[in-house]
């Protein structure tokens, strides 16, 4: 266990800390590299829990989508003290998709530990969280983690990391930095790259960071001035403005302004301080330069915003987020089952909770359209936006969206679209599968690497709209022997039409009621979405076939009863079970003409256009239109 100073055994005047005292560090790496499990590490062994093995695991992922999808969406703050240093310790997204939430919170820190896999080494967000820590100048320590894992490469992982580094460093400084290696599912760590020679805890990785993060390099005697990195609520004090003091003494009761980026000034009193203590935020009556601290008092506080000292209101460089690449629509659901089973339904509730989004959620984009109840709303990704579909979701808003679709520039007379770095990691002889799958949504091959052992990694170039839909079918392909990660790389010239690979759905002709009997006879046309006794209506989505085009099928339709007897056999029909899209998938699914209608209970694929009759006219227009082009 690490001797540590438990925060709460301090007095409250600690909170004006020397800032030599202070080592601010944010942990970046590719998802699924151990992040969140080295912070446990770091609290479990900092006595923060009074029962550290009572404690669980991903402590900070404390949103239940996090602990579901096993990745941490939101950056957050915690704090541990090693010998008389406190470390704030910012733990941030590892998914390129909530890129905006590292963007953001790199602001707070002055180093970084950057944690790569050792099976895996650098993968595409690896490489993009490392050129915006070193953009900032952020003292880098590299921990090279799983190195228990049979797989384990840990010199070629090592050498790809300085080739990184030679590749992305603005400063000569940046190429010397140290390596620790560790086992973070374990809590231990070292110099050496051998799992038996680690330390049996995480005092080398304490070590590095109080011997190699500078102290904030702050003003600590001028006036007050601080940058908003994050928000948070409290039911009783309303909106916190979370970010480091970059100047001055911040104490409760003092009136700051707020200066926003495009120039509004507003006055506010402090009223109420806190600073981070573990998993807690504690009470303090004031807080020096280059602490993290949240404060309340600031009902209208935005990110990117500088709170200062009104005799002096000098603003700090706003926060730069990268442009978001898809866009969907959210639009009040139109379908005949709309308000049944949402709480949020109108077109005002909908608007409201998307601009409350923006607040937060900087790498996302919300705009009016033509129709007054649906709205244009851009992100980074398919899983960013399936995040916030699923979060309202939960909410018990009730709406629905359509496909997603990529973000287009025109530059010079000619449309650019976005292109991203694919990479796959799958075996030898899946590479023909894998080359097929990509080969069609416009991907062009820049590298591929044997390691000798049977594993390939394959690098390409691909067009963002290629990645629509790409990672259920990957998974399908390889039967889960791979894995993809991308990652923006910028835009270029317009690559040509992809072809759909989906192919036509079975679409309901009856409202109703799902019966066994008609479920079976559209089994026999192809595979089914829904189960017996599922309510439908005309122009809902209950399957796929394998054909292009819609199909119809009556699913309500009931077997005809006679007076012949009939025997057991023929009484009880044999379903096979239905197909259960994730959310994801049922995105992927849609085509252009259809939506997915999103409610707190389900989630339902239809057509835009219900009626048969409704979605003939809208071809035949089309085409009209098509003609008259031509």
């Amino acid at each position: 266990m690490v001797t540590a100073t438990r925060h709460s055994d301090m007095p409250m005047t600690a909170t004006t800390l020397d800032p030599a005292h202070l080592r601010n560090v944010a942990i970046i790496a590719h998802v699924d590299h151990g992040k969140t499990t080295l912070v446990d590490g770091l609290l479990k062994q900092s006595n923060v829990f009074r029962d550290p093995t009572a404690a669980g695991n991903l402590i900070l992922d404390s949103n239940d989508l996090e602990r579901e999808r096993g990745i941490t969406i939101l950056a957050k703050n915690t704090a541990v003290t090693y010998h008389g240093v406190k470390i704030n310790i910012i733990d941030t997204p590892g998914h390129a998709d909530f890129g905006g939430e590292v963007e953001r919170v790199l602001n707070m820190a002055d180093g970084c530990l950057l944690l790569v896999d050792a099976v895996e080494g650098p993968m595409p967000q690896t490489r993009t969280v490392l050129a915006r820590a070193l953009e900032r100048g952020l003292r880098p320590i590299v921990v090279i983690n799983k190195i228990d894992r049979p797989a384990s490469r840990v010199d070629e992982a090592l050498e790809r990391l300085q080739d990184l580094f030679l590749e992305l460093a603005t400063d000569a400084d940046q190429l010397e930095f140290p390596v620790l290696f560790a086992i973070a599912r374990d809590g231990r760590a070292g110099t050496e790259p051998d799992a038996a020679a680690l330390a049996p805890d995480l005092r080398p990785l304490f070590e590095t960071i109080v011997r190699e993060v500078p102290p904030p390099e702050v003003d600590p005697h001028g006036p007050a001035q601080m940058l908003i990195a994050s928000l948070d609520y409290d039911p009783h004090r309303g909106r916190i403005a979370i970010g480091r003091i970059q100047r001055g003494t911040i104490h409760v009761g003092d009136t700051l302004l707020h200066l926003t980026p495009e120039g509004e000034e507003t006055r506010q009193k402090i009223t109420a301080l806190t600073v981070f203590d573990g998993l807690k935020r504690v009470e303090a009556p004031e807080a020096g330069a280059g602490e993290i601290v949240a404060l309340a008092g600031f009902p209208e506080a935005k990110i990117g915003a500088t709170l200062t000292d009104p005799e002096a209101p000098e603003a700090l460089p706003a926060i730069a987020i990268e442009e978001p690449t898809l866009r969907l629509t959210f639009g009040v659901n139109t379908s005949p089952f709309a308000g049944r089973e949402g709480q949020y339904s109108t077109s005002r509730q909908l608007g409201e909770r998307l601009n409350r989004e923006l607040e937060t959620n900087l790498s996302l984009r919300v705009e009016p359209t033509e129709q007054p109840d649906v709205f244009a709303v851009s992100g980074r990704g398919e899983l960013h936006l399936s995040v916030l579909i699923e979060t309202m979701r939960r909410e018990g808003y009730e709406f629905q969206v359509s496909r997603p679709e990529v973000i287009t520039k025109t530059i010079d007379g000619v449309v650019h679209e976005p292109v991203e770095q694919l990479v796959i990691d799958t075996t030898e002889d899946l590479v023909g599968t894998v080359s097929d799958l990509v080969g069609g949504r416009r991907a062009r091959l820049t590298n591929m690497v044997n390691d000798g052992r049977g594993a390939v990694r394959l690098e390409y170039t691909i067009p963002t709209r290629g990645l629509i839909g790409l990672r259920n079918a990957f998974l399908t392909a390889t039967r889960g022997n791979g894995v993809m990660a991308s990652r923006l790389i910028g835009f270029e010239p317009w690559h040509g039409p992809i072809a759909s690979p989906r192919s036509g759905p079975l679409v309901a002709t009856e409202s109703g009621v799902a019966l066994s009997h008609g479920l079976a006879n559209a089994q026999e046309r192809g595979v089914t979405f829904i189960e017996p006794q599922t309510p439908v209506y005309e122009g809902m989505i209950v399957g796929q076939q394998p054909r292009q085009g819609d199909l119809p099928v009556n699913v309500c339709r009931a077997k005809k009863l006679t007076n012949m007897r009939a025997s057991t056999k023929d009484i009880a029909i044999g379903l096979t079970p239905p197909v259960a899209l994730s959310l994801e998938q049922a995105l992927d699914f849609l085509a252009d003409d259809e939506l997915l209608e999103v409610t707190p209970q389900t989630w339902r694929l239809r057509k835009r256009f219900l009626s048969a009759d409704e979605r003939a006219k809208e071809r035949k227009k089309a085409q009209m239109q098509a003609a008259g082009r031509g």
